[in-house]
């Protein structure tokens, strides 16, 4: 370890560090963030036999759950029924040191741990770039609804509801889809929302070819969408980065770094732990949300962006290299 920096790779990161004690605060940092299993391995790299001294270079390797917000999941059927028989088509709504998952038909919740993932191992059914674009043509609150003995907890920031939705690829035809979503508090007829096709979809996927077709829906709901270019202009606020290479980088990547951007814009626990700080050379936003209801951080969130010359008086600078 004779430096310290990071790598892009497209499988993962690397990062270098110049001592080991560095390495295992990151280690550590990302077992208690995100479920994770690691291997360590060390390799000798020179031996002074007068000293009796060994210079070893350690490798720490980290596997994540390979599971993100707002993934579409197929849950194995024995993994679903010791959740409180919640159904295998699930929602994950966030990432923490666990899998916070949603039943869209049914508002139950769960959490998957990292043990319990790899035990019982499954996979996203699609990719943010396959959802697709659809209009609310109709909605229905569900008001009671009645779960079988041995079921979990229900989520009680979300409103089940019964939404009739077509594509907006498809405004030229009646084709239209029924589903049932935990949106139900955001949606109003005329909303765009973000969702994933089964209907006109091939996944491959071990445990949905094996569900009975009647329990797959046509339509699983993801998000409400908001126009992404308002919300860019009216972002008056920042984040810090590490120095990283930007050789490599496609549009792939930015759109994920603004998709990271809303998601904290969206999610108060989620920017809990991270420091935003307000953008000066933005405009202040006065309210919370814009004119289509698309949320944003305020500004008592914020902590302003600190220079030398605001932490010695503006001329304090001076005087620091008398």
């Amino acid at each position: 370890m004779l430096g310290r920096g990071r790598e892009e790779r497209g499988d993962g990161i690397d990062f270098y560090y110049a001592t080991k004690q560095h390495a295992l605060k990151m280690t550590d940092f990302l077992q208690c963030t995100v479920p994770c299993r690691s291997k360590t391995s060390q390799r000798l790299i020179s031996h002074d036999i007068h000293s009796n001294t060994f210079n070893y270079k350690s490798t720490y390797s980290l596997e994540i759950v390979p599971i993100c917000k707002d993934n579409v999941v197929c849950l194995p059927p024995r993994l679903a029924q010791s959740l409180g028989n919640m159904g295998q088509v699930c929602v994950c709504v966030r990432v923490t040191s666990a899998i916070h998952l949603i039943d869209p038909r049914t508002l139950q919740i769960a959490e998957v741990d990292g043990s319990t993932y790899w035990r019982y191992p499954f996979n996203s059914l699609c990719s943010p770039r396959q959802l697709e674009e659809f209009i609310v043509m109709d909605t229905e609150i569900i008001r009671d609804l009645h779960l079988g003995a041995g079921a979990g907890f229900r989520s009680n920031k979300h409103t089940l509801a019964d939404v009739w939705v077509q594509k907006t690829s498809e405004l030229d035809t009646s084709q239209q889809y029924h589903c049932r979503t935990f949106l139900g508090h955001l949606l109003n007829i005329g909303d765009l929302v973000l969702g994933f096709d089964f209907a006109n979809s091939n996944v491959n996927d071990d445990y949905l070819n094996k569900m009975n077709p009647n329990h797959v829906p046509d339509v699983v709901l993801i998000k409400k969408s908001y126009d992404r270019s308002k919300r860019a202009r009216r972002r008056n606020w920042k984040l810090k980065e590490m120095e990283r290479d930007r050789e490599g980088l496609d549009v792939v990547d930015e759109r994920q770094y603004t998709d990271f951007l809303e998601d904290l814009e969206e999610d108060e626990a989620l920017r809990k732990n991270i420091n935003i700080f307000r953008d000066t050379s933005r405009p202040p936003v006065e309210s919370d949300t814009d004119d289509e209801g698309a949320p944003c951080i305020s500004l008592m969130e914020m902590l302003e962006d600190m220079t030398l010359a605001d932490a010695t008086g503006g001329e304090g600078a001076d005087m620091m290299t008398d």
